[in-house]
């Protein structure tokens, strides 16, 4: 099968582009899973926040949505149980499950399914789209992370949403600027090269 061929096909992401094997499959996820290790580490506190700022989301979101929801999910499950079993690639060289901010973790992992299942419905095809991607897959990481959040520290929602959620929406703005200029741009040249 040609890649002029499998770009254009109904349902497929980014990563179908490549030759279809197990071994291809596993090194995506894999590879996934240490992106988004790597992009925990671009990682800044700041006083008052609840969480640091990282390009952890981005990763995750870009993820799933460039390898599909089951790679997707496999690469941020992957990520998620190596880092409670100790690696340290959580934000700022955490790791371990139970901390305050690993709410945002667990919803990384439903949000890179999520933005899996779109992108194979063409969510990743257009800016709009991939704008509409970005924001339902933000949305699910807030709805997994503020509620754990409350519950691991006791804030209220109010208190919650202003240290958890509120300060990260204009990094979360430019990281889906980003989103939506690279992944349509890498479906047009991958549509020239076919």
């Amino acid at each position: 099968m040609s890649t002029a061929s499998v770009s254009f096909r109904p349902g497929a992401v980014l990563a179908d582009l490549l030759p279809a094997s197990r071994v291809r499959d596993a090194a995506l996820v894999v590879g996934g899973a240490a992106l988004t290790g790597l992009a925990a580490q671009l990682s800044v506190q700041v006083d008052g926040l609840a969480a640091p700022i990282t390009g952890q989301t981005f990763a995750a979101l870009l993820v799933g949505t460039a390898l599909g929801a089951r790679r997707g999910f496999l690469s941020l499950a992957l990520y998620t149980l190596v880092g409670m079993a100790g690696v340290p690639w959580f934000a700022n060289g955490g790791s371990g499950a139970g901390g305050a901010t690993f709410g945002y973790v667990l919803g990384m992992l439903l949000a890179s399914t999520l933005v899996g299942a779109l992108a194979r419905r063409g969510g990743d095809r257009s800016v709009l789209r991939m704008a509409g991607t970005m924001v339902l897959g933000s949305a699910v990481i807030y709805a997994v992370g503020v509620p754990y959040l409350m519950a691991v520290t006791g804030m209220s929602l109010e208190t919650a949403v202003a240290k958890g959620l509120v300060p990260f929406l204009i990094g979360d703005a430019l990281k889906a600027a980003l989103a939506m200029g690279a992944l349509p741009a890498a479906w047009k040249l991958a549509g020239r090269r076919g």
